[in-house]
């Protein structure tokens, strides 16, 4: 089977998210989960969280995106494999093979959570809608900004959001978004808190948007 456009992203996305995951979207095949449910159960994985890696497969597995800005570009392919158990960080559940090789992996918390999993498992966003939304977004900030400033480490402390507000849709955690009247900025501190290295944090600053800049839809 060939890859293929995605026809339809999987609902509950924003307008912006839903544009990018079919324009820009390929399906690729998946395997399918549940033919592993007996041999996970004989394996003593619980089967809540059987049902959990099918649900995730069921809505984004096979999906590939464009990469990221940061975290060499995220998952190559959306894709569930066999649940871990990481005892006081609950059952993890990958979400897709890395595009390099990397010091982490990206997992899909107890919660439903997007994240990595380093020297700790370290939430992104609550959700992995959340952290396409977050993909859709920079994706099109980049295209509308007339600026773009990067700040790293100590830097971001200086960082004022006083007048910016959250970016809800992006549901973020240790990632965040921020919109102000004409800028969005995207912070990123997941690799600086998982790996316990401060100087890793970035900021992505995106100047000069419009109000369609700003949203997108």
């Amino acid at each position: 089977m060939e890859d293929a456009r995605v026809s339809m992203a999987p609902e509950g996305l924003s307008r912006r998210a839903r544009y990018f995951v079919e324009v820009h979207g390929l399906r690729v095949p998946r395997p399918d989960m549940r033919r592993n449910r007996d041999v996970w159960l004989s394996h003593g994985i619980p089967a809540a969280e059987i049902d959990r890696a099918v649900a995730f497969q069921d809505r984004w597995g096979g999906i590939a995106l464009p990469p990221a800005p940061v975290y060499e570009g995220g998952p190559r392919v959306l894709n569930a494999d066999v649940p871990e158990d990481r005892a006081d960080d609950g059952w993890l559940i990958p979400a897709g093979d890395c595009r390099v090789s990397m010091a982490y992996g990206f997992m899909i918390g107890p919660g439903g959570e997007f994240g990595i999993d380093a020297h700790r498992w370290t939430p992104l966003y609550a959700s992995t809608d959340g952290w396409v939304e977050s993909l859709a977004l920079a994706h099109h900030a980049r295209y509308w900004a007339t600026s773009i400033t990067k700040i790293k480490g100590a830097a971001i402390d200086a960082v004022d959001l006083d007048r910016y507000e959250p970016v809800p849709e992006v549901q973020g955690l240790t990632d965040t978004w921020w919109r102000s009247k004409d800028s969005l900025i995207a912070i990123y501190r997941g690799e600086a808190v998982g790996l316990a290295t401060p100087q890793c944090r970035e900021a992505h600053v995106y100047g000069g948007l419009d109000d369609w800049g700003l949203r997108g839809g």
